[in-house]
């Protein structure tokens, strides 16, 4: 079978995810042929290297013409999506073949960008990267025969880079840390006030992730004389290593993160770092509180989680245990690849056909963009009935300069006039 990922880049966790699906796909002799469109040229490329050096064709940047022919040739067609903006340039395109066509979702849909219902009906079949994206009520509601096709894959890339977690000693204060995303987006942005809740004595936060994202972190931990509490140590290759001289990972995201199956997380997990979360659906898909970590919901309770890992070394070991368990047992490589596959076999029963994404998210750049804002609609069109009592405040995943955000498609398509607009206007905004 000649399978085309079409994707944004290979970086982050989906880099993982599919450079890993490829080797296991080598590994297996299962008879597929990847190839993998990146539609724009990767800032790193260790993911695009694996996926090459396990047999995958990867192109970087292909123009309409060659992606149209990669598309018209192959048996099955698998779109990664997020909603950004160099995919939805291709989903506009006049050049789309009859194609069977996968759609794998690695945002929860729960906050913008939200996935229209009528975009989970489209293709042959529509892959959730979490459970919680079904708590939608746009998704709740959907056809029975569009509910039959849609399913939940999670996107986990598996744990076969990752050693065995090593023998921890009792040592206190803890080694805890945090690696992912530094930007507010995806952290909570009330971090700091965690961090400043914490009694243990010696505490201190090591954090890994790429620089680039750390200004605004920086600076406010200098602000508030908490800079011997976090430490920025930039991005890390050495994910077992780091892992490996932590026993917590405090992974605290943003009640309005877009992420689903946090690979980071996981991995964390796998190599029997105890986790503390907070409350958020795309974390309690994965962490079982007093079982597998702990889920807390404000600073004092996170002090609290503190205060009880420092001080019960037995309650570290068996929270540890159960972690790496767990996540080695439910989100291993194998699950996720057999998963795939059984999806694959049953679109391969059926033909052909042509898509019609204009038919969902518009004919131009600022349709595209407006079609995902869900709940935030009203932002960018004024048509759509604003909340009451209006906030104007805005969400700090609408204000990133990428991710799938109005700036991101403004300098994505910077002649398209009604994008330029939202643009300057949420650049106002508080």
């Amino acid at each position: 079978m000649k399978l085309l990922h079409v994707t944004a880049h290979l970086g982050g966790g989906v880099g993982k995810v599919l450079s890993r699906l490829v080797e296991a796909s080598a590994r297996r002799g299962d008879g597929i042929t990847h190839t993998i469109a990146c539609l724009e040229t990767p800032q790193k490329t260790a993911f695009v290297d694996h996926a090459r050096r396990h047999g995958a064709s990867v192109l970087c940047a292909p123009d309409a013409t060659v992606l149209e022919a990669l598309a018209r040739d192959a048996d099955l067609v698998q779109l990664e999506w997020w909603h950004h903006p160099a995919v939805a340039r291709w989903m506009g395109s006049d050049a789309l073949p009859p194609m069977r066509l996968v759609v794998w979702s690695h945002v929860s849909g729960l906050i913008a960008p939200e996935i229209p219902p009528a975009f989970v009906a489209l293709p042959h079949r529509f892959l959730l990267s979490s459970p919680c994206s079904l708590a939608h009520p746009a998704l709740a509601n959907l056809p029975t025969e569009v509910r039959a096709r849609l399913a939940v894959v999670v996107s986990s890339g598996g744990f076969d880079d990752l050693p065995a977690p090593p023998v921890r000693g009792d040592d206190t204060p803890l080694r805890t840390g945090y690696l992912g995303t530094l930007n507010f987006a995806k952290l909570h942005p009330g971090i700091l006030d965690f961090v400043a809740a914490v009694r243990a004595p010696g505490f201190r936060l090591e954090m890994f992730g790429d620089p680039d994202t750390t200004g605004a972190l920086q600076a406010e931990t200098a602000a508030r004389g908490l800079s011997d509490r976090i430490a920025l140590n930039g991005y890390t290759t050495d994910v077992a290593g780091t892992l490996a001289g932590l026993d917590v990972v405090a992974y605290l995201l943003n009640p309005q993160h877009y992420g689903t199956a946090e690979n980071a997380l996981l991995e964390a997990m796998a190599m029997g770092v105890v986790p503390v979360v907070l409350d958020n659906p795309a974390e309690r898909m994965l962490v079982s509180h007093e079982h597998t970590g702990l889920v807390v919901r404000t600073p004092a309770e996170f002090a609290d989680a503190i205060d009880r890992l420092a001080a019960s070394p037995a309650l570290r070991r068996q929270l540890s245990a159960n972690a790496s368990a767990s996540v080695r047992a439910r989100f291993s490589l194998d699950q996720t690849a057999a998963a795939l596959a059984a999806h694959y076999r049953a679109v391969m029963q059926e033909e052909k056909r042509t898509i019609d994404f204009r038919a969902v998210f518009g004919d131009s750049p600022a349709d595209w963009f407006l079609s995902c804002q869900g709940a935030e609609r009203w932002r960018f069109d004024a048509a759509s009935p604003a909340p009451a009592p209006r906030d104007v405040t805005s969400p700090h995943h609408l204000t990133e300069r990428t991710k799938s955000s109005v700036f991101h498609y403004r300098d994505a398509f910077p002649d398209d006039t009604r994008l330029n607009r939202w643009a300057t206007t949420m650049a106002a905004q508080p």
